[in-house]
């Protein structure tokens, strides 16, 4: 037996057992994560039905339900697999105060899926499971009855959200344009007073007067809108007889999910789907689209890229092939692979202290005094939090690119020189090109890990909820001093900052699932890229 045992042991099989072991609990864990994050993510777009549950004592509690679990030590000798809850989404949030309700099973005296029972959507307090009682304009009784009111509401929901989508152009293009014209106006009134502008300021008070009066006139026009926007109300009545009057205008859609098929199902599911991707946030962010925050960290991603590669390459360069190898050279490569190590917040710190204090205080003096002692580049921004992930995944980058110059076969080098070439030359054509795959696999990597930092961007430009993109219409065009959104940052916003946690939860996967996405689509660009690369540069060269 113990012959066997030796023989066994000096085979290796125990450590390739234990390879393969290794392998597979990491694989696990890693679809595992992924399962969950996609089946809470994507869960969240389906429109379940509504139920009405009759409870002991004659109350009802009606909603979507969102769960079911066996009560907290409530296994006994009666009950040897315990008593079980629902969890009911009940929305009312104005009515009842909270989203989301516990129900114990032996409290349910009957269960029942009425065909009028209506989903509100709204802008504000989430939705309302009610049904129909009248609609009123203004004071006046328009409809009244639940059938006639639901074949009512929709013509005016239509209407109601063409109005919205005029107010909203208005307020955000309009005035806003207007209202940037007018802030470099009066800045150009300052920087005429310190002596910076030329022009009249007759001229620029009357460009400002100007802009103003269209302003007024812009406003007028809005306060009519908004007038016809808050004109209808529809009364509602939930399970327990409390009626609520809404403003059509707070409302975004109504829905029967009771009577909806499998293909209407499927419709809501793609159209709440792309509304997520595609809208802004609301409700502290619980509610409504992330755009802004895919948006901010996309760009994000592609402005450290810019940053991080040419940095990069050129220090791994003169590193590998110009640096004269020695102690002076090692202490610079341990340094480096230090640096990787280093907490992510310090490198925070360091772009909060050096980017924003130092040198973007620097550029308000020098060319934004006007505008002081508002801050222009001296606060946070997308371009210090870009610079600041470009300086913490730069260590990356040299690493990654020190390794593919070095898998350059030596006599590529020897070659090229004997041919006539310049070192310059050399480098250029020959091994550059030969270590492109390497350098792209450095850039593949700074890539995936500056989309998932969040510790350094919190002190260096991303907020909670960005009023303006950091790219839009006005002049530059690309604003890099604005503040952003970012996903890692919506995450833990929503996650563990949100007033109302059990809302907030299927944002919180939605979110992740988003952000793995974006990761992912970026790395597969870059690997695209690197292939290209890869047979272009093979066939010139190799």
């Amino acid at each position: 037996m113990r012959t066997l045992f030796k023989r066994f042991f000096a085979s290796g099989s125990v450590f390739i057992w234990g390879c393969a072991a290794g392998v597979s609990v990491s694989l696990l864990m890693v679809f595992g994560l992924l399962l969950l994050i996609i089946i809470n993510g994507l869960g969240y777009f389906w429109t379940s039905n509504v139920v009405d549950l009759t409870l002991k004592g004659g109350q009802h509690v009606m909603g979507q339900l969102a769960g079911r679990e066996v009560i907290p030590r409530s296994v006994t000798p009666n009950h040897p697999e315990g008593k079980g809850r629902l969890r009911v989404k009940i929305g009312n949030r104005d009515l009842y105060g909270l989203d989301f309700k516990w129900v114990n099973d032996e409290q349910i005296v009957s269960q029942a899926y009425p065909a009028d029972a209506v989903l509100l959507e709204r802008r504000e307090w989430g939705n309302m499971y009610a049904r129909i009682k009248a609609i009123y304009k203004g004071e006046t009784l328009q409809t009244e009855g639940n059938e006639e009111a639901w074949v009512a509401l929709a013509p005016l929901l239509s209407t109601t959200n063409d109005l919205h989508t005029q107010i909203s152009r208005i307020e955000t293009i309009d005035i806003g344009a207007i209202n940037a014209e007018i802030e470099q106006g009066r800045l150009k009134i300052r920087a005429f007073e310190m002596g910076r502008e030329q022009r009249p300021i007759n001229n620029l008070k009357a460009e400002v007067a100007a802009a103003e009066s269209r302003y007024q006139a812009k406003t007028m026009e809005l306060e009519a809108l908004r007038t016809q926007f808050d004109e209808y109300s529809v009364v509602m009545v939930d399970a327990n007889g409390q009626e609520k009057q809404i403003p059509l205008g707070q409302i975004i859609r109504a829905l029967r999910p009771n009577e909806m098929g499998l293909f209407q199902k499927s419709w809501i599911y793609l159209t709440n789907a792309w509304s997520v991707l595609s809208t802004e946030p609301r409700e502290s962010n619980t509610e409504g689209g992330i755009f802004p925050a895919i948006f901010g960290t996309v760009m994000m991603v592609i402005i450290m890229s810019f940053v991080v590669a040419p940095f990069g390459v050129l220090a791994a360069l003169y590193l590998r092939e110009y640096a004269k190898q020695g102690t002076l050279v090692r202490l610079v490569r341990i340094a480096v692979n230090n640096l990787a190590g280093v907490p992510s917040i310090v490198f925070g710190v360091f772009g909060l202290g050096f980017f924003i204090y130092a040198i973007g205080g620097t550029l308000d003096q020098l060319f934004f005094p006007e505008r002081l002692p508002t801050p222009t580049f001296g606060t946070g921004g997308i371009l210090w939090a870009s610079l600041t992930l470009a300086l913490l995944t730069v260590p990356v980058v040299i690493v990654a690119t020190e390794e593919g110059l070095a898998a350059v076969p030596r006599e590529f080098r020897e070659g090229s020189l004997a041919l006539g070439a310049t070192k310059l030359e050399t480098m250029l054509k020959v091994v550059i090109p030969s270590a492109l795959p390497g350098i792209l696999t450095g850039l593949i990597l700074a890539m995936a890990r500056a989309a998932g930092e969040v510790a350094p961007l919190m002190l260096t430009g991303v907020v909670k909820l960005a009023p303006s993109l950091p790219l839009d219409g006005s002049w530059p065009f690309f604003h890099l001093d604005r503040k952003f959104m970012h996903l890692g940052f919506h995450i833990y916003d929503v996650g563990f900052q949100s007033p109302n946690v059990e809302a907030a939860k299927p944002m919180v996967y939605i979110t992740t699932l988003v952000l793995i996405t974006v990761v992912v689509l970026l790395n597969f660009t870059a690997i695209v890229l690197r292939n290209h690369l890869r047979k272009k540069y093979a066939g010139s060269v190799l």
